[in-house]
């Protein structure tokens, strides 16, 4: 079944790769655009949301946190794929040596601590506490930072639908907002369900 599940996600993956051209008439962007700058910034930042999610499913039994610690996993781990994917397509480096977010203007924002490196994304100070807690308390505190992680990444994707150019990546964009506007709900319900709330 996990070889199946496996199976599906590489071969979306190899489609979306194989369709990275697709709305931009043939033309590959080049390292500064922000086709190339949503793709490297948003693959860091999927990162971390996976391993938010997979240290969550280790400290907690609940069924409904570890079935969208789950979902947001796979999702993003899939889409992170197809993001690097494209990068080698366009035969672009998966790093630059520009700061974060400069494709969106805002390479000089500050940060909200080491380790967060973008809008949204936790503190190292933050996923080490995360990997401390147990039950209810972890529940709250991975839905408070994923919550925050989420706004984040919504902005990031909104950019690229104002500034990047290639129809597939744009469309993948769209995808992010849609299904991320649609978990910070369901979230917003988990936590009151817990007496809680999103920070801040």
């Amino acid at each position: 079944m996990a070889g199946t599940a496996a199976a599906v996600l590489v071969a979306a993956g190899a489609l979306t790769y194989a369709a990275a051209g697709d709305g931009s008439g043939g033309t590959v962007p080049d390292a500064g655009s922000a086709d190339a700058g949503f793709a490297r910034d948003m693959a860091v930042h999927h990162q971390q949301a996976v391993e938010m999610a997979y240290i969550v499913r280790d400290r907690t039994d609940d069924e409904d946190v570890r079935r969208l610690a789950y979902d947001i996993a796979q999702t993003q781990a899939n889409q992170r794929g197809m993001l690097m994917g494209w990068l080698d397509l366009w035969e672009l480096p998966k790093v630059s040596a520009d700061a974060p977010m400069t494709w969106m203007g805002m390479g000089d924002a500050p940060s909200a601590g080491e380790g967060s490196l973008m809008p949204g994304m936790a503190t190292n100070a933050e996923m080490k506490k995360l990997g401390t807690l147990n039950g209810e308390q972890a529940e709250v505190f991975f839905l408070q930072l994923m919550t925050a992680h989420h706004k984040g990444g919504i902005h990031m994707a909104e950019g690229c639908l104002d500034k990047c150019a290639v129809g597939v990546e744009k469309r993948l964009a769209r995808t992010m907002v849609n299904g991320q506007q649609a978990e910070i709900d369901l979230m917003a319900d988990m936590l009151r369900e817990r007496g809680a709330k999103p920070r801040p």
